[in-house]
């Protein structure tokens, strides 16, 4: 038994943008606007609080709000990943149990750390999670990211999916993730449930190449997306590859030209939100890369841009 034949969780999971207001408050309007296009847009599951929901800006009572409001109103119609990433071991653990009361699905979270240099070593890194693990009752998802400038190597990875009881999905971002998913397999087992590919698909087929069975991408096209892991999933490789290769300057656009904020420009422009603006200091996305954004959006005809019409 290979441990995708057991995955409780596979597909597309994007992340959720944070809508605020023109002052910069939480629009939770366009927030379930938000929820309910990118899942009518072929979403398998939705991933919110992440560093692409601008979840650093938030307030721990925003993260409250939110998590409430999203699980509600999803209300079960496709899984919810929350994630509750935190320096200190007790406030995650704290965060997960009361996303896990909420309804949540699964956990994501990344590795201690706190600005440029504060991290920790190994063994603390696997108490952390051992702890969290402790503490709920689902799934946990360890997000494997240079935001947190912390080496996890694929040994050091397998080595908690197999001794540590909820620890089964993994996010991997890092340069190389196609060979490091490919270690992870090949170490970890059948206690890797959920190998992924993150980073807005930009290594999307290389890393489905190596055994991702999932995907974590910005919520701005779906539609886009999906297509190309159900045809993946079903052994079309050609026909994957031949929408991959489609979407790709959208995908190259978002990943290295707009970031965090193309979701939200494409949702502002398709009229799903009212307001694409950051949260202050966040800098607003530069005009000419919105435009290009815009403009291959829709010569592919991308459902964002017509789903409010």
């Amino acid at each position: 038994m290979t441990s995708t034949s057991r995955a409780r969780y596979e597909g597309l999971f994007p992340v959720v943008p944070t809508p605020f207001t023109e002052s910069g408050e939480l629009d939770l309007e366009s927030q379930k606007r938000c929820v309910d296009f990118m899942i009518d847009a072929g979403s398998n599951g939705l991933c919110i609080l992440a560093n692409f929901s601008e979840q650093f800006l938030l307030s721990d009572e925003e993260r409250e709000v939110l998590t409430r409001t999203v699980l509600e109103h999803v209300d079960g119609r496709v899984p919810v990943i929350v994630t509750t990433t935190h320096f200190s071991t007790d406030v995650c653990a704290a965060r997960s149990r009361r996303a896990q009361e909420q309804g949540a699905a699964m956990l994501m979270v990344m590795p201690p750390y706190h600005g440029a240099t504060f991290r920790v070593p190994e063994p603390q890194i696997f108490e952390f999670y051992a702890r969290l693990s402790d503490a709920v009752d689902i799934p946990i998802m360890i997000q494997d990211a240079p935001a947190a400038g912390t080496p996890l190597s694929a040994a050091f990875l397998a080595r908690m999916a197999k001794e540590i009881e909820h620890v089964a999905y993994f996010k991997i971002e890092t340069a190389g993730a196609a060979a490091k998913l490919r270690e992870l397999i090949r170490l970890g087992g059948d206690a890797i449930e959920g190998p992924w590919d993150g980073e807005e698909a930009i290594t999307l087929v290389p890393d489905l190449d190596a055994g991702a069975t999932g995907a974590m991408t910005g919520g701005g096209f779906p539609d886009g997306i999906r297509p190309i892991l159900d045809a993946w999933r079903a052994g079309r490789r050609d026909e994957a590859i031949a929408g991959y290769e489609r979407w790709l300057p959208l995908i190259n656009i978002e990943n290295r030209q707009c970031g965090p904020l193309a979701a939200k420009s494409l949702m502002k422009e398709g009229g799903v939100i009212a307001c694409e603006a950051p949260r202050h200091p966040f800098p607003a996305i530069h005009p000419a890369a919105r435009a290009l954004l815009i403009e291959t959006a829709k010569r592919l005809d991308a459902q964002v841009l017509r789903w409010a019409r």
